[in-house]
């Protein structure tokens, strides 16, 4: 064990503690670092535990009481290896204080150990006053408590005397004990390695020798000779080792901000969480640390604004290339569309960055918007970059930009090109041209004779863009010769626009004269890869964030307020209401009913998605990362009975092959196993309607566009978040036709998995369903794990509920960096905002 001058909020875990398995317990739940351990927090503390007499005890209440020891013997156990330690109590005296009746009772323990056994009969000798906290009981008639806590009392002859030593006894006195255990308790998620009474008790243990006190031992027969904690928390214990505490464990908002808003230091702040005196101290604490999180949030968004303001950045003025490309549009920009283009515009033609985060639904026209933005930037002689999370996505992007780009074109506007370049159309276009039934069958005959025509194409050997504006497609992987054709004509500076994946983000790519970066579902991609983008030219660029997973206003206020946000709400016309359906699959009726309706909409002429999370029974894993709720937990932190496993690709189709319902009907199968020829070879049979009904994972969820697709059904759909579940949703109703969703779930009544589904059932408004998945989930799995550093780093700030306090955190932050916008009087926070800047949740353990 290390000195205890050596312990620091570093200091591994496995170097303080000597039972192995409990440190391979805590590593399991994540903590290997001390400041791991103080910000694994409570989800809650217990009640005060109430003050009874023997005569008041309610049996299976928790209560304490204060009682003298008469009788104590050990006995073998009969049954099992081990001893049994029998304690007699009466409360005589006790109960006198109380004017109620005196009364016995006996207190149990076991174990195997003697050590053990042999400690608690000397702690427990006839005479001792004892004060004790648990669950009465009946044995044999008598009441009976078993491995009650229990806390010795010094005999007052003894506190008179000088050579009196508290090594022998937990406390001074009566009120001091019961003041200790009747304090209230956190509880923690716990696991079946590792309870929370143990995890509390290590995490105090931390504290004690964070602040220069000896651990309080986790093995009873170790705590002879050793120092007990007092009465009170572990920071106002003493003037010393109140200051060891803060000094070891330093504050990281100012002084002044923790002044004007009533909040405690951090130290005492942890303390008083993992060691609370009262409830009340406890949510006070819990406050602190709310706000700290919100305070280290907005500061380090308010410091990168400021920073990009003061960089410098291409000005692109409004030119004749994107008004073109404007009017060659085969349909009218929303009011919405045209009104963020202007934003974007205007923000473009400024020599600092723009910053802007750009939400919309699926088919909403931000593919449109984006192109308009880089070819503002094209036809200012400068580069533009789109980075997609997918190479399905980037191909798609790469080749309906090449679509638009030819459009602008006199000589590319003829009726065979047309034909030949209608599979490029994205969601965005695809829509808005076939607003009408008669113009969705003219466009999937079109598409079907396309598919035909270019099976063997790659992307790469398709003419992409025009001359006056190159369109390179960059993924990682193409064939290496085309990768470095690509690479050499970014790096030359010549004005062009290149789609890529994360292959942007590497150092071979470089785009000297880069003035616009647009990056697509940007919740897949963290803050630090945002910035990698900044490192690519030789000005900072223009920076668009596009996202069709809805973000709630307080959401983007907290993880977004570095950026300006503008929303495209319109749907282009001809879009219907998807019609969803909560199916329990255990009503077979039901389910008949649905295949049913499947079959008709088959046969007259359309498509059904039937989603899976995995690929085969044997895999324990989904084939893709789902957006899936940690399993829920009871009031003790324990998780409930393992649920049923998750439907597979392989079952699903051997099941629906039986069906009478799809008799004669052609099945295909797409997972995430397959290679990029395969998935296109699959999409395409699909949507020319060969295979009609497409058994897939969670691969469709992105950069999949089929019009003729009507009906999509999601096994095990309650096991899936709201987002996913919207986006999954979001593959069907792009033809203008009717479309139905069915969400199979096998939820227990009442749970919050039911909950989540009764809510997309209910609306299809992203913003709606997006507020209640931070309600039911928290902000680091709707946000995404990449964005907050594979975990999420708000471990006690609800975004939705503590808006307010996010809101004045941010004034606090603003009046701040006015006066210091480089934190260098506040060393701690400015390394939390580096932490933070940084994606990593390290910003809680500075």
């Amino acid at each position: 064990m290390v000195p205890m001058t050596a312990v620091t909020l570093n200091t591994p875990i496995a170097s303080l503690l000597t039972n192995k398995r409990r440190v391979s317990a805590l590593k399991s739940l994540g903590l290997i670092s001390v400041a791991d351990a103080l910000t694994y927090y409570p989800f809650r503390v217990t009640n005060p535990v109430p003050v009874r007499a023997l005569s008041e005890a309610r049996i299976g209440e928790h209560m304490a009481c204060s009682v003298q020891v008469r009788y104590c013997r050990v006995m073998p156990m009969a049954a099992r290896r081990g001893s049994r330690v029998e304690v007699i109590v009466e409360d005589s005296a006790f109960a006198a204080q109380r004017k109620v009746r005196p009364s016995q009772c006996s207190l149990v323990f076991f174990s195997h150990r003697k050590s053990y056994v042999d400690w608690m009969a000397s702690r427990l000798a006839p005479g001792q006053h004892i004060v004790f906290a648990g669950d009465p009981s009946t044995f044999n008639d008598r009441l009976q408590f078993t491995h009650p806590e229990i806390l010795t009392i010094a005999p007052a002859a003894a506190e008179a005397t000088e050579t009196h030593s508290r090594l022998r006894y937990d406390c001074d006195s009566e009120a001091q004990a019961l003041a200790r255990v009747c304090r209230p308790r956190p509880v923690y998620h716990a696991s079946s390695r590792i309870s929370t009474e143990h995890i509390h008790e290590t995490i105090v243990g931390f504290l004690r020798m964070l602040a220069g006190l000896p651990m309080v031992a986790a093995d009873p027969q170790q705590q002879t000779g050793v120092e007990q904690p007092v009465m009170t928390s572990i920071y106002d214990s003493s003037d010393e080792a109140r200051q060891a505490l803060r000094q070891a464990i330093p504050d990281i908002v100012p002084e002044p901000v923790l002044q004007a808003d009533d909040l405690m230091h951090r130290a005492q702040a942890l303390s008083l969480i993992h060691d609370p005196e009262s409830v009340d101290q406890f949510k006070a604490a819990v406050r602190t640390m709310r706000f700290e999180e919100a305070f280290i949030c907005q500061t380090a968004l308010l410091m990168s604004r400021a920073t990009a303001q003061q960089s410098t950045a291409w000005a692109c003025k409004n030119t004749d290339l994107e008004q073109s490309f404007i009017a060659s549009l085969p349909f009218e920009l929303t009011h919405g569309q045209r009104q963020v283009v202007d934003d974007i515009s205007a923000d473009m033609e400024q020599d600092h960055p723009m910053q802007r985060l750009l939400q919309g639904e699926v088919g909403s026209g931000k593919t449109v918007v984006a192109v308009a933005a880089m070819l503002q930037a094209v036809g200012s002689g400068h580069q533009a970059v789109l980075v997609a999370p997918t190479q399905v996505l980037a191909e798609q992007h790469a080749a309906s930009i090449a679509k638009m780009v030819h459009a602008m074109e006199p000589s590319q506007k003829s009726e065979d090109n047309s034909d030949e370049l209608s599979q490029e159309l994205t969601l965005e276009t695809a829509e808005q041209e076939t607003a009408e039934p008669e113009a969705a069958a003219q466009a999937t005959a079109a598409t079907s004779k396309a598919h035909k025509k270019s099976e063997h194409t790659t992307i790469e050997q398709m003419n992409l863009g025009t001359e006056a504006v190159p369109v390179y497609l960059l993924t990682g992987g193409m064939r290496l010769a085309e990768r470095r054709r690509v690479l050499a004509a970014a790096a030359s500076g010549d004005p062009c626009i290149v789609i890529a994946t994360h292959a942007a983000f590497s150092k071979t790519f470089q785009a000297p004269n880069l003035a616009l970066a647009v990056v697509d579902e940007q919740h897949r991609f963290g803050v630090e890869q945002r910035e990698t983008l900044r490192t690519k030219g030789e000005r900072d660029p223009h920076l668009l964030v596009m996202t069709a997973t809805p973000i709630p206003r307080t959401a983007a206020m907290t993880w977004f307020g570095d950026l300006d946000i503008s929303e495209l709400t319109e749907l282009p016309g001809g879009r219907k209401p998807i019609r969803t359906f909560i199916v329990e699959e255990q009503n077979g009726s039901r389910m008949a009913s649905m295949f049913a309706l499947i079959r008709q909409r088959i046969d007259a002429g359309e498509r059904a998605y039937i989603i899976c999370p995995r690929i085969d029974a044997d895999e324990t894993q989904p084939d893709e990362p789902l957006d899936m709720p940690d399993e829920e937990l009871d009031n003790d932190g324990e998780q409930h009975a393992p649920k049923p496993p998750l439907h597979s690709v392989e079952e699903m189709i051997e099941r629906l092959q039986r069906l009478p319902q799809f008799k004669g009907v052609a099945f295909a199968q797409l997972t995430g196993r397959d290679d990029d020829e395969t998935k296109k070879a699959v999409m395409a049979d699909f949507a020319s309607g060969r295979t009609p009904v497409l058994v897939a994972t969670t691969v469709v969820e992105v950069g999949v566009d089929v019009p003729e697709a009507s009906c999509i059904v999601i096994f095990d759909a309650d096991r899936y978040g709201l987002s996913q579940l919207h986006q999954l949703r979001g593959r069907v109703g792009r033809g203008g036709t009717n479309s139905w969703a069915f969400l199979i779930s096998r939820a227990e009544p009442g749970t919050i998995a039911e909950q989540r589904l009764q809510v997309i059932e209910g609306t299809l408004d992203g913003a709606e369903i997006a507020e209640q998945d931070l309600e039911l989930r928290g902000a680091g799995d709707v946000l995404g794990d990449a964005q907050s550093g594979g975990k999420s780093s708000l471990k006690l700030l609800r975004v939705v509920k503590d808006a307010p306090l996010i809101a004045q955190a941010r004034e606090q932050g603003e009046e701040l960096l006015s006066g210091d916008v480089t934190l260098s009087k506040w060393p701690e926070l400015a390394g939390a905002v580096l932490d933070f800047t940084r994606g990593n949740e390290a910003f809680l353990q500075s």
